[in-house]
């Protein structure tokens, strides 16, 4: 599976981003597609996933309620809408892929590229 991540960017907090990760390669419908973001010093961290076959979705606590992960199936393509964005959600954001449900780094298997997010106060 080939992943490439884009959309990230500047804005200024409360404001919002959409970020793209256009998948291909993908054989089978039951991956776990993700989000992570990564801040200087910091391990890499769980952001959304979503169920490719189901659509179910889990997120991280921290950002509940302010971003939504959904894909679109006939584009092959994952979306992170972030809204209420904070100077703490600054990271370089990273799209992967698991064989399941899986929201830990070590599980995935595949990563696209970062894509930077910047947020000023």
């Amino acid at each position: 599976v080939q992943l490439q991540a884009s959309g990230g960017g500047s804005v200024q907090a409360g404001g919002s981003l959409r970020l793209s990760c256009a998948v291909s390669g993908l054989t089978t419908s039951d991956n776990f597609m993700s989000w992570f973001r990564q801040a200087p010093g910091e391990e890499r961290k769980f952001v959304a996933g979503i169920s490719w076959r189901l659509g179910s979705k889990r997120y991280a606590e921290s950002v509940k309620g302010r971003f939504t992960i959904s894909r679109d199936s006939a584009a092959y393509t994952v979306y992170l809408q972030m809204s209420s964005l904070k100077p703490e959600d600054t990271a370089l954001y990273y799209c992967a892929t698991s064989p399941g449900v899986d929201t830990t780094a070590i599980g995935a298997v595949s990563w696209g590229q970062g894509t930077l997010v910047t947020v000023s106060s």
